[in-house]
């Protein structure tokens, strides 16, 4: 997995240049939207959960708009990365027929391109948080060096996610409506507009089954409240986050050699 990503780099630094050039190709404010975007969704989903539905962080050292805001923007962050990884996995093969039909071209490397774009949006919105707890903490937690080691085995996760969702899309086309909707479904069902500990006892647990959760959990842990993560179930998460990785990666080697066929 990781011997191709280094044999390839050259190509996958100049793809992932193609890919954000695009993105902004032709706007106004071209890569200030990378900023503008997240700022304007934040601002709507403060309004609307802190001022019309009232809602309060239980856990949190105050209840300022800017405080929900901070705890509210991470996890928006976070999820961005996989909304990125499921609406673009399905499309990476079929959307490239001439990378399959007519050059002998390494395949896997669309799955790294897909990440670091996403890793690069997500990286702008990190620097904006940094400052919004600079101003409201008035220093950044010595533990948010941590964030790397709980951020990592989230990236392995993305990686076998895209490689698994873009060998699967090349033989069943309706994978990109169900990611759709998957992503939307993993952001409600995620605390990240709201606590774990609001949830009854019995759900506390059985919302960790969404990849997302432990990722957000422990990203505020060290970013806002200046906590270590829980390592057991950090060393748990790499673990699952490898198997999935390895999997995907193993899927997509199986089936890629029918891909010219089906295209």
């Amino acid at each position: 997995m990781f011997t191709h990503a280094w044999k390839y780099k050259t190509l996958i630094w100049q793809l992932l240049r193609r890919d954000v050039h695009s993105r902004y190709r032709g706007s106004v404010l071209g890569l200030l939207w990378s900023l503008a975007t997240p700022l304007l969704m934040l601002a709507i989903y403060t309004f609307v959960f802190q001022f019309v539905f009232k809602s309060r962080w239980t856990d949190a050292s105050g209840e300022t708009t800017l405080n929900f805001a901070i705890i509210l923007f991470l996890g928006l962050s976070i999820h961005a990365m996989l909304a990125e990884i499921l609406t673009k996995s399905p499309q990476l093969i079929t959307g490239n027929p001439n990378f399959v039909k007519k050059i002998v071209f390494p395949l896997e490397t669309l799955s790294w391109v897909t990440l670091l774009g996403a890793l690069f949006t997500f990286l702008i919105s990190f620097c904006l948080l940094l400052i919004f707890i600079f101003i409201e903490l008035h220093s950044i937690p010595l533990t948010a060096l941590l964030l790397p080691i709980i951020l990592l085995p989230y990236f392995l996760l993305l990686l076998g996610i895209s490689w698994g969702l873009s060998a699967l899309g090349v033989y069943l086309r309706d994978i990109q409506q169900i990611t759709g909707t998957l992503s939307t479904l993993l952001l409600f069902l995620s605390p990240i507009f709201y606590s774990v500990q609001i949830l009854p006892e019995n759900l506390q647990s059985l919302i960790f089954l969404n990849p997302l959760s432990f990722v957000v959990e422990s990203a505020r842990a060290v970013l806002i409240y200046g906590n270590l993560p829980d390592f057991e179930g950090l060393a748990i998460y790499t673990a699952v986050a490898l198997i999935i990785a390895v999997s995907g990666y193993v899927f997509f080697s199986k089936v890629r050699p029918g891909f010219a066929d089906v295209l």
